[in-house]
């Protein structure tokens, strides 16, 4: 009743000649916009744009991080990521009254669409990711010739197509997809969910996705829990200097170890996605259910889930070394081309290498 009520709050406020806002709060007359949306849209489209450009040009500048072949499904993330930041500006532009000229329904649905296969691209990626690191663990000697990167290529050119093909429904009145922060009336008022199309999103993405991360990742902790045991037993029964040189004389690192760390920055980029798309995939059943609906909740729990985009970055940065190397360099180089530009006036030609 409540979520009724706000609901046509919302729909008188706009009548009255104000622009549509979910948050009923922050509005500004002199601007005629609703300043608390746009602060919080355009922050997260500054933060996604820029820090998913980090990190694709830090994988261009650090060879290390190309030493795993889920580099690339990492790429992959990252340029959706820089993509939800893109279609980010759609909703800022329609705040600030930038786009009266265009058909909302079209707007909307478009919108809506982009936002909800690039996010499913992500989420493909990282159920791609275990799979990959939870072959490298149990089948090290055949993992080479199982994951080559043609056929890396074909799974990446799949996930899109897949989760191209999931949405698809939704432009045909099936129902409205993954996303509700509206921006624009229409969407609110007009574009309903449907429980039927919820559960064929739910059952051909989100579940088969989070069960895959689940399986694959209980049995990577659990498989590098057993090597390190087996790897304690060995040392116990040699002397420590044995045990823990290689016929070089150079400090042996189990594999299993240097595997373990790897996944688990891997599974905290996992962990960090599902519990910021947690709360936008509860209220998404909730509202398809018709047990609970509430614009404010809507706004913040999907750009919750859209803020994601920006996380990778932090994660990369604060527990991968090689990743931090690789920004190190890219801001090197970037110092260097501006003493260069300064000192020689940007000549053309002037290399960092």
């Amino acid at each position: 009743m409540n979520s009724s009520l706000d609901l046509l709050d919302l729909e008188l406020l706009n009548q009255s000649g104000s622009p549509f806002c979910l948050l009923d709060m922050g509005y500004s007359q002199i601007f005629n916009t609703c300043l608390l949306e746009v602060a919080i849209i355009l922050l997260l489209t500054v933060l996604i744009i820029s820090g998913n450009l980090v990190v694709i040009f830090v994988f261009h500048c650090a060879p290390l991080l190309h030493h795993h072949t889920t580099s690339a499904f990492i790429q992959t993330m990252a340029y959706a990521d820089l993509l939800v930041g893109v279609s980010c500006l759609i909703p800022s532009l329609s705040l600030l009254h930038h786009l009266k000229g265009l058909d909302e329904e079209l707007t909307c649905k478009v919108f809506g669409y982009m936002v909800s296969v690039l996010k499913s691209v992500s989420m493909a990626s990282l159920a791609c990711v275990s799979v990959d690191r939870y072959m490298a663990i149990t089948r090290p000697l055949s993992y080479a010739t199982l994951v080559t990167p043609c056929r890396i290529r074909v799974c990446i050119l799949l996930i899109w197509l897949y989760s191209a093909l999931v949405f698809l429904p939704s432009f045909f009145g099936w129902g409205k997809p993954g996303y509700h922060g509206d921006v624009v009336e229409w969407c609110a008022m007009e574009w309903g969910t449907k429980p039927l199309f919820t559960s064929f999103i739910v059952a051909l993405l989100y579940v088969p996705a989070a069960m895959t991360v689940c399986f694959t990742y209980a049995n990577i902790f659990r498989i590098c829990r057993q090597h390190t045991k087996e790897i304690s037993e060995r040392r116990a029964r040699f002397s420590p200097q044995e045990s823990s040189l290689g016929q070089d004389g150079q400090p042996q690192h189990a594999p299993a170890c240097t595997d373990k760390r790897y996944a688990m920055v891997l599974f905290r980029i996992t962990s960090v996605f599902y519990l910021l798309w947690l709360p936008y995939i509860l209220y998404f059943l909730l509202e398809s259910a018709g047990i609970y609906r509430h614009p404010v909740a809507s706004f913040l729990t999907t750009w919750l889930a859209i803020s994601n985009s920006f996380c990778n970055c932090l994660i990369y940065s604060l527990t991968n070394s090689a990743f931090r190397k690789g920004l190190k360099r890219l801001c090197s180089f970037c110092v260097q081309r501006t003493v260069g530009c300064l000192l020689d006036g940007c000549v053309p030609g002037h290399s960092w290498l």
